[in-house]
């Protein structure tokens, strides 16, 4: 869940009630500070700017689809995409409206639908991420990996995630994410001597962390390699 401040860097659409909303996300957001990824910020999130608002911003849509995904909510990570399509977007709204679709549709098992929702983004996707951050290539080599995974095209999705990513220095959740994405691909796959070494990584790049952000995070990453590796992500 990103910051008030970089929030606030997006805006929101009536001025007259920016502080109120302001407010409002900035209690939301006190929960995650507090317990993390949970059903109570879903909820809250939910209530405050999608299920009583008038015109939901795209943006609040995504991250709402995004924080049920860390729930394991797949379902209902899948309904709130849904609300977007026909949606004028702007280029960075589509990118994460296209990967949050792919995680939610391949990790629900939709692989027919996964590989549909590619095909019909996927030059919007490779054009956008030419000059995009390392982060956002990531996230969208993670999503089509999954895509590929929901179809048991393993070797591919594991393929896909070789792409050529630089480590960022000891605390890259980014690599930490890439390794958890291969434990689950090796625990889908049923591949146990690959699982092995997967697990290995995933574990031994969380223990190069120096610190977190939030007191429930390391806590939070142990947990989230353990269920990629029973399946779970």
């Amino acid at each position: 869940m990103i910051s008030p401040n970089d929030r606030k860097k997006i805006g929101f659409p009536l001025l007259v009630s920016h502080n109120t909303e302001m407010k409002k996300y900035t209690e939301v957001y006190g929960l995650f500070l507090e317990s993390g990824y949970t059903k109570e910020l879903c909820e809250a999130y939910a209530d405050a700017f999608l299920d009583n608002a008038k015109k939901p911003l795209p943006f609040d849509i995504i991250q709402l689809a995004s924080l049920y995904d860390r729930i394991y909510d797949h379902k209902t990570a899948y309904l709130y995409i849904e609300k977007l399509i026909d949606k004028k977007l702007n280029n960075e709204e589509r990118f994460f409206y296209c990967t949050e679709g792919l995680k939610a549709y391949s990790k629900i098992g939709n692989w027919r639908e996964a590989a549909d929702f590619r095909t019909a983004h996927i030059n919007f996707l490779q054009k956008y991420t030419e000059k995009a951050s390392l982060k956002k290539e990531a996230e969208l080599y993670m999503a089509l990996a999954l895509t590929d995974c929901a179809a048991k095209n393993y070797q591919q999705a594991l393929k896909l995630l070789k792409f050529g990513y630089k480590p960022q220095g000891a605390n890259d959740f980014t690599l930490l994410e890439i390794f958890i994405t291969v434990v689950y691909i090796f625990a889908k796959a049923g591949d146990e001597e690959g699982l092995r070494g997967a697990l290995q990584n995933a574990q031994s790049c969380l223990k190069l962390f120096k610190q977190f952000n939030f007191p429930w995070q390391k806590e939070y990453y142990e947990q989230r390699i353990e269920n990629a590796s029973k399946c779970i992500l």
